[in-house]
């Protein structure tokens, strides 16, 4: 499905809290990542499509050092194969025991033009992560690699991360307060709606700000609404 050719940049101007609350008018309530924290809360908001990696638990005959230099372990090759501008949400099975990138492989990805990395697990070289510009949403830091705990299964599949199920193109929001998942078939939609809502609670706030008690205000009345259209004429 084609996305609206200002869905990126209306959704990167819109907040999680305000998504949520537009998915929860769709009937959409487990959308929000749990346990996903911005490692670098002055770099973290991005709005970007989803590339999945998926771990499965760790088997000692699969997990061996030297396969990660093999080129098609999906934990590598995603490395190397997401496409700019996408984020790398990763399925680490909310397990805390280990990393699943460190500061080598963020880099790499924030070299290749990724628009962020959102995880249930944590990473290694947290302090190295937090201080690149690429957003990265984790639970924390780990030292032990990945292989300790996982199995890299495969790319590009529905996962799990944070209790959410996300498909491969679904559109990710993130900020400070941390990441959600918007449905593609929802995007444009989500998008656009978003915007008009963060203007109205732009000028809600202003009036609350100017004395008005949020009764009638927030939400708004028949009275504030009529305010608000002036006001957007106004504006124009």
């Amino acid at each position: 499905m084609t996305l609206a050719a200002d869905t990126l940049e209306r959704l990167r101007g819109v907040s999680t809290a305000t998504v949520t609350m537009q998915l929860l008018k769709r009937g959409l309530r487990a959308c929000f990542i749990v346990g996903a924290r911005p490692l670098n809360p002055a770099a973290c908001r991005f709005a970007a499509e989803a590339y999945t990696l998926r771990f499965i638990p760790m088997r000692e005959d699969l997990s061996r050092p030297e396969v990660l230099g093999d080129p098609e372990y999906p934990p590598r090759k995603a490395i190397e194969d997401i496409p700019p501008g996408q984020a790398l949400v990763i399925d680490a099975r909310g397990h805390a025991g280990a990393g699943v990138v460190g500061d080598i492989l963020s880099a790499r990805l924030h070299e290749r033009g990724a628009a962020a990395v959102v995880s249930d697990g944590p990473v290694r070289d947290g302090a190295e992560v937090a201080k690149l510009a690429l957003p990265v949403f984790c639970a924390g830091s780990a030292a032990p690699a990945s292989l300790n705990v996982h199995f890299g299964a495969d790319l590009q599949t529905a996962i799990a991360c944070g209790g959410v199920a996300v498909f491969p193109g679904d559109l990710l929001v993130g900020d400070g307060d941390g990441v959600v998942v918007i449905p593609r078939a929802l995007a444009d939609e989500v998008a656009a709606d978003g915007a008009e809502q963060e203007r109205l609670e732009g000028f809600l706030k202003q009036r609350v700000e100017a004395g008005h008690p949020t009764i009638g205000t927030y939400p708004p009345n028949e009275d504030t609404l009529a305010a608000y259209e002036a006001w957007k004429a106004e504006q124009k």
